[in-house]
C-alpha cells in the first residue's frame, strides 16, 4: 500500500508540475493572440510529437518529454538592419554572422506577405512585455492560487499545549531512526510521568499561553527543575521534570543544529486558517529565499556535482529538479507518520513554490529566458524615448537577434544544468527520512 501511495504521489506532483508547464505557456499565448500575433504552435515537452492537432493558424501537441513546453511566434526576431552604405549592422560575418542569420532564415521561411502585420517584433514595447511576461505571471497567479487553499482553507497545522507523544529516550534531533539506542537514557518527560492527552497548564506557577512559551521554557530550562502542571482528564496533575541538553533543530534555521534544553514530548496540532495577508506575507518571504538561493545557484550546483560522483553527502536544501521534487513529493505522500490532510497541504504548497520559482528563474533578464526578451522590448522602449526627447529618427526595433551567442551559450549551460539535477536525483536523491 505504501509504494502504490508514493507511486501515486510522484505520478500526481510531476502531473502538476506538466500542468503548470501547459499554462505557463497559456499566459504567453493568450496575450499575443488578442495582440494580433501569429502562433503557430503550443507544445508541452520537447523532442519527438505523440499528438497534435490544428485549430485555425496554431498547432496543439504533446511531445515526448513533457518536461518543459512552448508556444512559436512568428517574427520573434527582427529583419537585419543595414547602416546607410548598405553594411549590416552588428555581427555580419564569421561564425557568430552566420549563426544569426541563420536564425533569421529559419524566422521568416513561412512568413507569407499575409503575416506582416502579425509578427511579434512590429508590436509596441508594451505589448512584447505583456506577452512575455504572461508566462511567469501565470506562475505566480498559480502560486498565489494554491497557496491560498492551504493557507486559507486547510489551514496551518500548529503546535497546541496537548501532549501527543512522549519519547522513550534521549537522542539528538540528527538521528537517523527514532528507535532508542541500548543504554540510551530515559527522556526527562518519561521519567516525570508525561503522558499522551495530556494538556500543559503551566510551569513553575506561570500559566502558558502557547506552545512555542513552553517550548522556549524548556529549552533555556536544561539542569533546571521544572514544576509542570498538566491537565489529565480534566484532573490537574503536577509533574517534577528536570530538562537534560540535547542536539536539537535551531527555531531560526532548521538546517542548523543547537543545543538546548530537551523535555522529550510532541505537541500536538490543531490547523488554524490564515487571512489573504498571511498568504501575501509568505509568499513575499518564498520569493526573498528563492531570490537568494537563485543568486547562490553557482556555488549550490557545485556541490551537487560533487554529490553526484560521491565526493560529498547531497545537502538537503540543495537544488533540485522535476525528478527530485516528484520523489520528495511520494515520500510525503507516503509518509504514515504524517497526517493525511497535512500530506496534502505540504504536496499543495511544494507545487506551489515550484511555480514560484519557475516565475523568478523565467524573469531572469537573460535570452532564451522571457526575462530576456522583456528586457530587449524595455531597451527598444528607452532608446525610442529618449530619441524622442532629443528629436531624433526613430531608431526603430531593439534587434534581439544580436544577443543569439550569448542565449545559444545560456541555452547549453541550462541543458547541462537540468542533466546534473537529474542525474544526481537519480543516483544521490535528497531524502525525507
Amino acid at each position: 500500500m505504501s509504494a502504490l501511495v508514493y507511486t501515486l504521489g510522484v505520478v500526481l506532483f510531476f502531473l502538476g508540475v506538466v500542468a503548470s508547464i501547459a499554462l505557463h505557456e497559456v499566459g504567453h499565448m493568450v496575450p499575443a493572440k488578442r495582440f494580433g500575433v501569429k502562433v503557430t504552435q503550443y507544445f508541452v515537452g520537447f523532442g519527438k510529437t505523440i499528438w497534435s492537432t490544428k485549430r485555425g493558424d496554431t498547432e496543439y501537441g504533446v511531445k515526448m518529454f513533457p518536461l518543459g513546453g512552448f508556444i512559436r511566434m512568428i517574427g520573434m526576431l527582427p529583419p537585419e538592419k543595414r547602416d546607410a552604405d548598405g553594411k549590416v549592422k552588428g555581427f555580419s560575418g564569421g561564425v557568430l554572422g552566420k549563426l544569426i542569420a541563420d536564425a533569421r532564415a529559419v524566422e521568416y521561411e513561412h512568413v507569407t506577405a499575409e503575416d506582416q502585420d502579425r509578427l511579434f517584433y512590429k508590436k509596441a514595447w508594451w505589448k512584447k512585455v505583456i506577452v512575455m511576461s504572461g508566462g511567469p505571471m501565470m506562475n505566480v497567479f498559480l502560486a498565489v492560487v494554491i497557496l491560498s487553499g492551504v493557507f486559507m482553507l486547510l489551514g496551518i497545522a500548529k503546535p497546541d499545549l496537548s501532549v501527543a507523544q512522549v519519547s522513550d529516550c534521549v537522542q539528538p534531533a540528527s538521528a537517523a531512526s527514532a528507535v532508542c539506542k541500548p543504554g540510551a537514557p530515559d527522556s526527562p518527560a518519561r521519567t516525570a510521568g508525561f503522558r499522551s492527552g495530556d494538556e500543559v497548564v503551566s510551569v513553575n506557577g506561570v500559566v502558558m499561553g502557547s506552545w512555542d512559551q513552553f517550548s522556549d521554557v524548556i529549552r533555556t530550562s536544561s539542569g533546571k527543575h521544572l514544576s509542570v502542571v498538566v491537565d489529565r482528564g480534566g484532573r490537574q496533575v503536577t509533574l517534577q521534570a528536570d530538562p537534560t541538553v540535547n542536539k536539537l533543530f535551531s527555531l531560526t534555521d532548521p538546517t542548523r543544529f543547537v543545543r538546548a534544553g530537551f523535555l522529550g514530548i510532541t505537541p500536538g496540532q490543531v490547523r488554524e486558517r490564515q487571512s489573504f495577508g498571511y498568504v501575501l506575507s509568505t509568499m513575499g518571504s518564498y520569493t526573498e529565499q528563492t531570490g537568494k538561493a537563485l543568486l547562490s545557484m553557482p556555488s549550490r550546483l557545485y556541490g551537487v556535482a560533487k554529490a553526484a560522483i560521491g565526493l560529498q553527502s547531497r545537502d538537503p536544501s540543495s537544488p533540485m529538479s522535476v525528478v527530485g521534487a516528484s520523489r520528495v513529493a511520494g515520500e510525503v505522500a507516503s509518509n504514515n507518520q504524517i497526517d493525511v490532510v497535512d500530506r496534502f497541504a505540504t504536496l499543495l504548497t511544494l507545487l506551489g513554490v515550484v511555480n514560484l520559482f519557475v516565475a523568478l528563474f523565467n524573469f531572469i533578464p537573460l535570452l532564451p529566458l522571457d526575462g530576456g526578451h522583456i528586457a530587449g522590448a524595455l531597451y527598444e522602449a528607452i532608446r525610442r524615448g529618449w530619441a524622442r526627447l532629443r528629436r531624433r529618427p526613430d531608431p526603430g526595433y531593439a534587434d534581439v537577434a544580436q544577443m543569439l551567442p550569448i542565449a545559444y551559450v545560456a541555452a547549453s549551460i541550462l541543458v547541462l544544468m537540468g542533466v546534473l539535477l537529474i542525474w544526481t536525483d537519480i543516483v544521490n536523491p535528497i531524502r525525507l527520512t
